[in-house]
């Protein structure tokens, strides 16, 4: 008798939240949609504009475009490669102290993650003294 009182009160709760998650009001959906759709318009705009004052300012849509990129990896460059050496550092100190095949992996990856990280900083500075002065 229990596991039916039990069995019956799961279905109704079920079917409750179900009814009340499809009850929501269709103006307030299309106004989450519209508010996010003008979010996506603007970042987009936003990003066209970005890249045409590069494209002004290089005086090339090609140098433009590709001081556009590179600016766009020295920024996300900053975390992934955090986390990339944080993840090292956890394989290196962490789990390395039990499994020494690990050990190796986790000095490898900070190496590579450090590497990167410098590479993907300094070469937008590259490519601008590049253009600058080898350009002509």
């Amino acid at each position: 008798m229990k596991k039916k009182i039990i069995i019956v009160t799961i279905i109704m709760l079920i079917i409750g939240i179900f009814l009340t998650a499809t009850t929501v009001n269709a103006e307030e959906e299309r106004a989450i949609d519209e508010r996010t759709e003008s979010k996506i318009v603007e970042l987009k705009e936003n990003a066209a504009s970005s890249l045409e004052d590069y494209k002004a300012k290089y005086g090339s849509d090609v140098y433009g475009t590709v001081a556009y990129i590179l600016n766009i990896v020295r920024i996300y460059s900053i975390p992934i490669g955090f986390l990339g050496i944080a993840i090292g550092a956890i394989h290196q100190y962490v789990i390395g102290v039990r499994k020494l095949d690990t050990l190796e992996k986790g000095m490898a990856l900070i190496v590579t993650c450090v590497t990167l990280l410098i590479i993907c900083q300094v070469l937008p500075l590259a490519f601008a003294a590049f253009v600058k002065f080898g350009r002509g």
